[in-house]
């Protein structure tokens, strides 16, 4: 007898839910495995459940080093991401230099706080950095 196709959806009955879940759990870990001994890779396999219980696996080598490879890889991607992260929370290059412009005009310059110069700063520094970290 051969095995009939499943649609992909939420399963609504919560025994079945754990009962799936757990079983395809083990089958991704022993794929993970498997796929490790044929190919001479480190693999690692994070699982998080419904729940929030954590359930990890890995082969090859030790989670930790698996880990600290990633992020030594990956970290210019990170570090992009954290730009455009920081990004969305300030202005437009153009609308910061014309603020910068308009606060800094003779007659207004005793009407700006050292706070309001400090974040124009914070602004313009990133500004720049996400500049060169485009044109790189």
């Amino acid at each position: 007898m051969g095995r009939r196709k499943i649609e992909i959806k939420r399963i609504e009955n919560k025994s079945s839910r754990q009962v799936t879940f757990s079983k395809r759990r083990s089958g991704l870990i022993d794929k993970a495995r498997q796929l490790s001994i044929l190919c001479e890779s480190s693999i690692a396999v994070v699982v998080v459940s419904a729940s929030g219980k954590l359930y990890n696996s890995s082969s090859g080598e030790d989670m930790s080093q698996i880990i600290e490879r990633y992020d030594i890889q990956h970290a210019d991607e990170l570090k992009a991401l954290d730009l455009a992260e920081k990004t969305r929370n300030y202005l437009p290059h153009k609308e910061l230099l014309e603020m910068v412009q308009s606060k800094l005009v003779e007659p207004n310059v005793d009407n700006v706080s050292v706070d309001f110069l400090i974040s124009l700063e914070e602004q313009l520094a990133t500004a720049l950095s996400i500049s060169r970290a485009r044109k790189n």
